[in-house]
């Protein structure tokens, strides 16, 4: 009798393992992401570009309510660097709060996490991207993905006049390999005349003493806001973080397993405005949005993804740029949950 339990407990164990191996090889066959194409982007493209006649274009900054609603674009750059294109791919965007991710970079690299999340809070939030949150309260931002934390994150980084600025559209023309890259001047000017709310955050912050500062740093949180790419940049930029900071060429310069999981955990839970919470749950990847209308966003290890679409949701977020986030997360389960 114990010779045939024993034998019924060995087949038992082996039948549970079969079944597991099965179930993985299965998952691993449905999984497949050498099978992306332009074509694939593309179908998804056209899928969803009608969402954006349920958006609007952000026009609270008045530059950038001259974008045309109708363009899309859509981008992937895969494992081993290659880029997919499909839609309007030459049309340039500002980056606006997708530049946050980079500051922070830039910022950690030069003073250390400690230093900066001293003044900040790794929190998540409730509320809109330019609200004053707890500010008001305890004079620190939440996290450095609103507003708040992203000027004082800018105004931590060293230099005088705009070289905080220079640094960051240097990181963003080294990360993307685009040394054409620049700021838009009429979108910057338009961003300081009417960046009010802003300026107020920057004051209270002065006075709470987390800046020192003078508005020459507002000014370059402004500019950074005004960075101009395309959805392939943004792709570039998601590769980058996904792959611990390893540009898509291979370039390891910068290579930071721990920097690039502090950026995507911001972007994780801060990086879609207050939309963040269900979006983690509907797709599951790192991103980080913009008003402008793109959104990057990092698969871990795998790759970096690049919307563009300037029709917004009522939180910020590009309305077509997140369906077709969406539906490639399902099509090929990309989510990291």
């Amino acid at each position: 009798m114990k010779n045939n339990s024993f034998i019924s407990t060995v087949k038992g164990i082996c039948t549970v393992a079969f079944l597991a191996l099965n179930t993985t090889v299965y998952a691993q066959k449905t999984v497949d992401i050498s099978t992306i194409s332009e074509k694939t982007l593309n179908t998804i493209l056209e899928k969803n570009r009608a969402y954006y006649s349920q958006g609007k274009v952000a026009d609270y900054i008045p530059e950038l309510g001259k974008m045309d609603a109708k363009a899309i674009a859509f981008s992937v750059v895969d494992k081993s660097g290659k880029v997919f294109n499909t839609g309007d791919v030459s049309k340039k965007f500002t980056m606006q709060s997708i530049s946050k991710i980079i500051s922070l970079m830039v910022a950690v690299n030069e003073k250390g996490e400690a230093h900066i999340f001293d003044k900040m809070g790794y929190f998540g939030s409730d509320k809109p991207f330019n609200h004053f949150s707890n500010l008001e309260i305890t004079g620190k931002p939440l996290n450095p993905m609103m507003n708040a934390g992203a000027i004082l994150t800018t105004s931590l980084i060293s230099g005088d006049g705009e070289k905080p600025f220079l640094k960051i559209l240097d990181m963003v023309r080294y990360i993307t390999k685009n040394q054409t890259i620049d700021y838009n001047k009429s979108v910057y000017e338009s961003e300081k005349s009417t960046g009010h709310r802003n300026r107020g955050m920057f004051y209270i912050m002065k006075n709470s003493g987390l800046i020192s500062g003078n508005e020459d740093q507002l000014d370059n949180y402004f500019k950074q806001c005004s960075i101009e790419l395309t959805a392939e940049d943004l792709a570039k930029i998601g590769y980058f973080f996904a792959n611990q900071c390893v540009r898509f060429d291979g370039d390891s310069t910068y290579k930071n397993a721990d920097m690039a999981k502090l950026v995507e955990s911001q972007m994780l839970t801060a990086g879609m405005y207050e939309f963040s919470g269900e979006y983690s749950r509907t797709v599951g990847l790192p991103s980080k949005s913009g008003v402008g209308g793109g959104i990057t966003v990092s698969v871990p290890g795998k790759m970096g993804i690049g919307v563009f679409s300037p029709s917004l949701d009522q939180h910020g977020n590009s309305l077509a740029g997140y369906h077709m986030i969406l539906d490639l997360a399902k099509q090929y389960r990309l989510s990291i949950f």
